[in-house]
């Protein structure tokens, strides 16, 4: 963070200048001795100044029925203020100005992927109307129904229908996959992507802060406003450090039944760095996530995801490439219109990332099937999608008494028109990251709704301690997944993206691989992947653990280095002044330390 964003961020904190300013007066007019009297009101009132925050926080934690370190800060200043040890007071309030001014640094340096994602889309667009540019408005003043201009290279910055005839988008910042897709008039545009071909025109249809691209921020953003577990321990381990603080008080004045002794005790008590440290470690967690296009939505899934034993996988889409293509496609009705139903079946699936759709197209593109004009395109997540040409209603929907991975183009009247067959084979990665995640010792799982057999051939050659069911239906998957949390097990799911939202809410931890921003599977999911890569899943749960593991390693350190600390101002070897940047040091290093979590390096 640059010096001059720092300095406002220190000011901001319970004004510290008022307080330096207090202490260079005492200094100064102390040497005159008749106006002690005015060194020591600068000294209260810089005090009293710096304390507002502090009481605030303090008042907060009393309401909430918490304990909190805070106190401590309450009871040293107080202990300073009656044994007229002004400027230990004023050091303590610039001290903890200084810690409040640490943390907002480290928050703010933990969270820089989250301000990279806010600054990518651009602010404004251009309104096209009559064929001309007619304004540029804020993305906060466009309403749905207006057309915006993209220019080749820009991001699309909102949701929209493509109202050009043909476009070229690049969804790889979305998806995390290289993925050029051609767009044609009428087709969905997500905010995000970015426009690699000629100039485009679109339809707005949804507000700015409903886009695709919001809501990845909006998840981001949540988790690292939430408080987890983690913050909870440390609430917890904040009553074990006030009874410690308690017994070394009583241990200094024993030993000296001095003041100055008791307020050194008090003063490197002030603040708790664990406070500070914990927060910061697992807001770098979820920055360093979203470094490799892993969005945790809620900052418990880290400990959770650091502690799980049963790791369950679906298999379309998770294990496997992802990118299966058309083994043979059957034409139920009139075989020359084939090439017709095709080109319908194209314009639809355009609409959607799923990677059946995916194969779709490009085998339409292949085949020079004819480029046909969809309306009312929609999509129900595990249920198909549809859309209209010449107000007839075609719906693509999988083929449930199928075997193998099978779509069907339906009419109106339900009756089967073309059926689309596919072949699918596991990632190239599958076997090297399933082997990485068996030695860690968790127990792996493979819940499908395919056949037996097409799972078995798929699987062989694996020699990997995997257990398999097949024919699963999501309510099935759900209930297994219940039973292994009955057993004890800490779970956590990984689905496709499409149908598994009913095991994801069900497990502890949900992981989804989802090409879309938002649908019913990352609705239910904890950690969404931003593309297809089985390394994801390694990452995450390394990533958890390594999180958790500096998280931890900072609440022992500052309970360790200010107990010592602590009973060396007991033994009278720290003066209070001296405790005071004692302890300021002790907060910096471990915050210092807990940014360490927002720089974790993959262990692929």
């Amino acid at each position: 963070m640059p010096i001059k964003k720092i300095v406002p961020t220190f000011i901001l904190f319970k004004f510290p200048l008022s307080i330096a300013t207090s202490i260079a007066l005492h200094l100064i007019l102390q040497h005159g001795f008749h106006l002690l009297f005015l060194a020591n009101l600068a000294t209260w009132i810089g005090i009293t100044i710096g304390s507002i925050q502090l009481l605030k926080k303090t008042l907060s934690a009393i309401k909430e029925k918490k304990m909190a370190l805070d106190y401590i800060a309450i009871l040293a200043i107080l202990v300073a203020l009656i044994g007229h040890y002004y400027l230990v007071g004023a050091v303590i309030m610039l001290m903890l100005s200084g810690g409040y001014a640490l943390e907002a640094y480290g928050l703010a340096t933990a969270t820089r992927s989250l301000t990279a994602l806010i600054d990518r889309i651009p602010n404004e667009a251009q309104i096209w109307k009559d064929r001309h540019i007619t304004e540029t408005k804020l993305l906060s003043q466009i309403h749905i129904g207006e057309n915006i201009l993209i220019r080749k290279g820009e991001i699309i910055p909102m949701d929209g229908r493509l109202i050009s005839e043909f476009a070229e988008t690049d969804e790889s910042s979305i998806t995390g996959e290289p993925y050029f897709l051609e767009k044609h008039k009428n087709d969905s545009l997500r905010s995000g992507t970015v426009n690699i071909g000629d100039p485009i025109v679109m339809e707005v249809t949804a507000l700015d802060q409903e886009s695709s691209y919001r809501n990845i921020i909006k998840v981001v953003q949540q988790a690292q406003l939430e408080k987890s577990p983690m913050i909870r321990m440390a609430d917890q381990y904040s009553l074990v450090f006030l009874g410690l603080t308690f017994l070394i008080v009583c241990l200094g004045y024993w030993l000296s039944h001095d003041s100055s002794r008791i307020l050194a005790i008090l003063v490197v008590a002030t603040p708790c760095p664990l406070i500070l440290a914990t927060p910061i470690a697992l807001m770098g967690g979820v920055s360093a996530a979203s470094k490799r296009l892993i969005i945790v939505k809620h900052l418990a899934s880290l400990e959770a995801l650091s502690r799980v034993q049963a790791l369950i996988f679906d298999k379309t889409g998770t294990i496997t490439l992802g990118k299966p293509t058309i083994k043979k496609i059957t034409c139920l009705t009139d075989p020359e219109k084939t090439h017709e139903l095709l080109g319908i079946a194209a314009a639809i699936e355009r609409n959607s990332l799923h990677p059946l759709a995916k194969a779709i197209v490009q085998h339409a593109k292949t085949e020079k099937a004819p480029l046909i004009r969809i309306e009312n395109v929609s999509e129900k997540i595990g249920y198909g999608i549809s859309g209209a040409v010449d107000h007839h209603v075609y719906l693509l929907s999988k083929i449930t008494d199928s075997d193998g991975m099978s779509i069907g183009l339906f009419d109106q009247n339900q009756q089967l028109l073309l059926q689309f067959e596919f072949e699918d084979s596991l990632k190239k990665d599958a076997q090297h990251i399933l082997e990485k995640l068996s030695k860690t010792g968790l127990h792996l799982y493979l819940y499908t709704g395919d056949k037996k057999e097409r799972t078995k051939v798929l699987l062989e050659g694996l020699g990997l301690p995997i257990t398999v069911a097949t024919d699963c239906t999501p309510e099935q998957k759900k209930e297994k997944i219940t039973e292994l949390k009955r057993q004890g097990k800490v779970t956590a799911m990984i689905g496709d993206g499409i149908n598994d939202a009913p095991a994801l809410a069900a497990a502890d931890v949900g992981l989804v691989f989802s090409h879309e921003e938002q649908t019913a599977s990352t609705d239910a999911a904890d950690i969404v992947f931003l593309g297809g890569d089985l390394s994801l899943v390694f990452e995450a749960i390394q990533l958890s653990k390594e999180t958790i593991r500096i998280a931890r390693h900072g609440i022992v350190f500052g309970i360790g280095a200010s107990v010592i600390a602590m009973i060396a101002a007991a033994l009278g070897y720290v003066p209070p002044i001296s405790g005071a940047l004692l302890q300021e040091g002790i907060d910096a290093a471990v915050i210092l330390y807990a940014l360490r979590s927002s720089r974790i390096q993959s262990k692929i």
